[in-house]
């Protein structure tokens, strides 16, 4: 069964985004090398994504580079939202219901993993048992406001977290 990994970037300070969804802090970093991103894009088989995260704010709009993994992921997304639209771009998927959603990603991923994107989708799937990883790309900057890594969710229950033996600081597997 694919895993369920949630990658994002974050600013020191624990945020995705800035205020108002803003992305563009990001562009700037963009053009690093990152071995660690480029493990991970080779084994991914299907985007699971928040609606905020697919209808948001892309640092590289416009550009080669729009869209998951600076333009370099071409494959299956499936939307988690309560708002569907009437009709989906190709290759992409709406559902309403989180474990359909998870269903369905699972699925098209194969036995390659599920990139969980949008911090609210995230903790979704970490409330429900979902979540099998985590990587967090640190970029050094402080945003001081926005979107956080994981946003608070009073009455949320201590999840527990071991680094994955790799080269690769903030990665780790979900504890259950």
């Amino acid at each position: 069964m694919a895993r369920l990994i949630y990658s994002a970037a974050a600013s020191l300070d624990g945020y995705l985004a800035g205020p108002g969804g803003d992305m563009s802090w990001l562009s700037e970093y963009a053009g690093d090398p990152n071995p660690a991103a480029d493990r991970l894009l080779a084994d991914v088989g299907a985007l699971l994504v928040g609606r905020r995260t697919h209808d948001g704010d892309d640092p590289n709009r416009g550009t080669d580079a729009e869209g998951a993994f600076g333009g370099r992921y071409d494959g299956p997304a499936v939307v988690l939202t309560h708002r569907p639209p009437p009709t989906a771009p190709p290759g992409v998927v709406f559902a309403t219901d989180l474990h359909d959603a998870v269903a369905l990603a699972r699925d098209a991923a194969g036995e390659r993993a599920v990139t969980v994107l949008g911090a609210d989708v995230a903790a979704q799937c970490l409330e429900a048992g979902l979540l099998d990883e985590v990587l967090v790309f640190v970029v050094p900057v402080l945003l001081g406001d926005g979107t956080p890594l994981f946003p608070r969710r009073p009455g949320a229950a201590r999840v527990r977290l071991e680094p994955i033996a790799d080269d690769t600081p903030h990665w780790y597997r979900v504890v259950r």
